[in-house]
């Protein structure tokens, strides 16, 4: 038995390390920070210690309960109604009015507009004592579609979801007397990034304090992230793209400069170098302004990007890129182009000691679609920037038959898949509160592993800046 135990020791950590970063240029340039990623769980106990965790706790099955109680009689109905009445990033009233209503009425503390973010709002429990600080991130934006907003990433359901898993482990404290307390973070417009809210909220201070966070997300099978650094989506650049020309009449257009010309050979420069950047690149661009009048030659354009790529370090050679086809198109049609970058995502971090204690839970209360693999390391929230600076996990239990962004997948909100993968989340986020409140030994494994990775990140960034040369090109003669 000892053998086979030990051999499904090694295959986890094999499959783990293979997981680790995206793409194979970062795995071979960043071996060794990659190989002590991977030991640092070993040597933690991170197996053993999950094991002991999830073992028959009568306490910790009582806010189990509490949480289904919660999100039968009252949550789900609550995640339904959101879902009906989709509000898209930063109109998200109704649907922060219902959350914090809610958390009013059991005893948090509630402040809207926090972070100068009209929808964002920090709710914190009353009845706290000193001791570990538990947060929730909690999300309600609806996708932006051609039809009009629609909850395609079931965003409907994860504040209801975290609002279960906050309230149940707050009473838990209370009745009990553990020390700690419990604060619920409103975060807006996740879809409309960047700058995403939750940067602009890290960058006013509103997650200081807090000393483990969770979320949930909404997907289609049931996983959790290697350790390491990454995103769910790729490092961003967001960059607006104006372009300036000279009105004209059509049928004088000599007189002018076409600014859509312009825009339009920006897309095709960037079309013509694809095939010389790496292949992980995305390049993602929509001309949201293009002109007034068919018979008026344009004389302003704006074409706004997301400029993705796994790592920071190769990001920046691709975005100077893509500003250069900006400024070749600009001179090759006689018009003038503005560059904004007005937002950026960047790498999180996620952690072993709590993906595998989520990833236990999960399955512990019947989660569907199990991956055993896990996928490439992400941070606890999208954007990277609050997972690189506190320590969390992103559940996601099967929530889906459908693929994120879709209208499927908001169809699977109001049905059973969508009910069964919500209410697994918030017994699993309660279930890691309720281990970080009661247990040193999680506490103190979280904070090694935590600070050993974000001291390895500088050492990361290194070794990818030597695996990305430029190719040199000979000046003419």
């Amino acid at each position: 038995m000892r053998k086979v135990i030990l051999s499904g020791m090694v295959l986890l950590l094999t499959a783990a390390a293979c997981a680790a970063q995206e793409t194979p240029t970062e795995r071979e340039a960043a071996r060794d920070v990659v190989k002590q990623i991977n030991e640092l769980a070993q040597t933690l106990g991170v197996q053993p210690m999950v094991a002991k965790l999830t073992a028959p706790n009568k306490q910790r099955d009582e806010v189990i309960a509490r949480v289904k109680q919660l999100m039968d009689t009252e949550l789900m109905a609550m995640s339904d109604w959101i879902t009906r009445h989709p509000e898209i990033g930063f109109e998200e009233t109704q649907a922060v009015e219902k959350l914090t209503a809610y958390l009013k009425a059991h005893e948090f503390e509630v402040s809207i507009g926090v972070g100068e973010l009209k929808t964002a709002f920090v709710a914190k429990y009353k009845k706290g004592t000193p001791g570990p600080n538990l947060g929730v991130i909690v999300e309600y934006d609806a996708l932006r579609g051609t039809k009009g907003a629609f909850h395609g990433d079931q965003h409907s359901g994860q504040g209801p979801v975290g609002l279960a898993a906050a309230i149940a482990i707050a009473e838990f404290l209370t009745r009990t007397g553990t020390p700690g307390t419990v604060t619920v973070y409103g975060c807006p417009a996740e879809e409309m990034m960047p700058p995403e809210s939750k940067q602009v909220m890290m960058e006013a201070g509103v997650f200081q304090g807090a000393d483990v966070i969770v979320r949930s997300h909404a997907t289609m099978n049931t996983s959790r992230s290697a350790a390491g650094f990454g995103t769910c989506c790729l490092n961003i650049d967001g960059i607006k793209y104006t372009f300036y020309g000279a009105p004209a009449h059509q049928m004088t257009a000599w007189n002018g400069r076409n600014a859509l010309t312009a825009v339009i050979k920006f897309f095709n420069n960037i079309d013509a170098v694809r095939s010389n950047m790496r292949p992980e690149t995305r390049i993602q661009g929509v001309i949201t302004e293009g002109g007034a009048a068919p018979n008026v030659v344009p004389d302003k354009t704006v074409a706004d990007f997301y400029i993705r790529y796994p790592d920071a370090v190769y990001l920046a050679q691709v975005t100077a890129w893509v500003n250069d086809a900006a400024r070749a198109a600009a001179l090759a049609t006689g018009t003038k182009v503005k560059i904004d970058h007005y937002g950026r995502d960047r790498d999180g971090i996620s952690l072993a000691s709590l993906e595998e204690l989520s990833f236990a839970y999960m399955k512990l209360f019947g989660a569907t679609g199990v991956v055993p693999e896990h996928s490439k390391p992400k941070g606890f929230e999208e954007t990277g920037s609050v997972s690189s600076q506190i320590p969390g996990v992103g559940v996601s239990a099967k929530s889906s038959n459908f693929s994120n962004h879709t209208y499927g997948m908001e169809a699977d909100a109001l049905l059973e898949v969508g009910h069964q993968g919500f209410l697994i989340d918030a017994q699993t986020m309660a279930a890691i509160l309720f281990d970080f409140a009661t247990h040193a030994e999680l506490r103190d494994a979280v904070k090694k592993e935590f600070t050993r990775i974000q001291a390895l990140f500088g050492e990361y960034q290194r070794a990818l800046e030597k695996a990305y040369p430029k190719p040199e090109v000979a000046e003419p003669k």
